[in-house]
């Protein structure tokens, strides 16, 4: 099995040097490590749950296209919330932004999240 690492300069490089990758591509299969609300400078986007889950799609985008894919590729998903209160608020833009049909996913609420983000996405794309 080959595995190559995705980087673009469109998405925030791995959170303050964190030993990861945007995405790797293996096995006919892009997997994009989590995402949030940072624009390609690192600083977080503010505007509330609705604008942060738009920036940590923009993200999600750009990487996937630089792999290769993109969002109407997504087989699979994760989103993980700090306040599942603004669960709606996220999902009306999940559902405007992520094609049908929509992918396999998993929605959990967490303590924290890096940087003080609201939340984060990680998905599993088609190449």
């Amino acid at each position: 099995m080959s595995k190559s690492a995705v980087r673009t300069e469109s998405a925030p490089a791995p959170f303050q040097g964190a030993p990861y990758n945007q995405a790797i591509v293996a096995n006919g299969l892009v997997f994009v490590s989590g995402q949030g609300p940072l624009d390609t400078t690192g600083a977080l986007v503010g505007g509330g749950i609705a604008a942060e889950t738009q920036q940590t799609f923009d993200n999600l985008a750009a990487i996937l296209e630089a792999a290769g894919s993109s969002l109407d590729k997504v087989v699979k998903a994760s989103v993980f919330m700090v306040d599942l209160g603004e669960f709606a608020a996220m999902n009306e833009v999940y559902k405007e932004r992520m094609p049908a049909p929509h992918p396999a996913r998993t929605t959990v609420q967490a303590a924290a999240l890096p940087g003080g983000i609201r939340v984060e996405i990680d998905v599993i794309a088609l190449a």
